[in-house]
């Protein structure tokens, strides 16, 4: 099984506030191989090996535009230090491509992997989810984040201060249903790139 390394890079970092100690804070309970940790000025990288690990931390680097992400699946050298940025091995090669690609693309996320084609799958359905999460209010994040706690529409009308009704309305708006299918799409594709063989 092959494992995903994120290297990711903030972007415009020199015109602004350094948002790598929060971001590796709000990570810090997803669960991985190697946590994520600062490698070099405002770069932070961690290993994956959970499809639906991978998908969280996506989406929530995608919630702004403050990240250059790129995604590396391969096998890296083992035995893997404790530490995130001191591995070495294909996964970090793609990474370290794939986040250089990242600054120059369309929604700031590349993924490289053994397999050319589920790789670029995978690509296309991040861009598409990155096109509908810009288009998400801070409202709209809002009720996203308590019905993805597990709070009833009601439950989330009554932390708003709004109505039942008011709240499906900016779940539509904010494309919430769609925005999880995306999650599911994306954790399906990365873990058929897990399932893969090196070489």
């Amino acid at each position: 099984m092959l494992v995903a390394v994120v290297t990711v890079d903030q972007v415009g970092s020199r015109g602004a506030a350094d948002l790598v100690d929060p971001a590796l804070g709000e990570l810090a309970d997803i669960p991985s191989v190697r946590a994520f940790e600062r490698t070099a000025g405002d770069e932070f990288q961690g290993v994956l090996d959970d499809p639906d690990a991978l998908a969280r931390v996506v989406e929530h680097l995608l919630r702004g535009d403050e990240w250059s992400v790129g995604i590396g699946f391969g096998a890296v050298d083992l035995p893997l230090p404790t530490s995130a940025r001191a591995g070495r091995g294909a996964a970090y090669q793609r990474a370290r491509e794939a986040v250089d690609a990242a600054k120059g693309g369309p929604w700031g996320v590349c993924v490289r992997g053994p397999d050319s084609e589920r790789a670029g799958a995978l690509e296309a359905a991040l861009w598409l989810w990155a096109a509908l999460l810009a288009r998400r209010t801070p409202g709209g994040w809002e009720v996203a984040d308590l019905l993805d706690s597990g709070a009833s529409h009601a439950a989330a009308a009554r932390s708003l201060g709004v109505t039942p009704p008011a709240v499906s309305q900016r779940a539509r708006a904010a494309g919430i249903v769609e925005g999880r299918r995306a999650r599911e799409l994306a954790s399906y594709l990365t873990a058929r790139l897990m399932d893969g063989s090196e070489g």
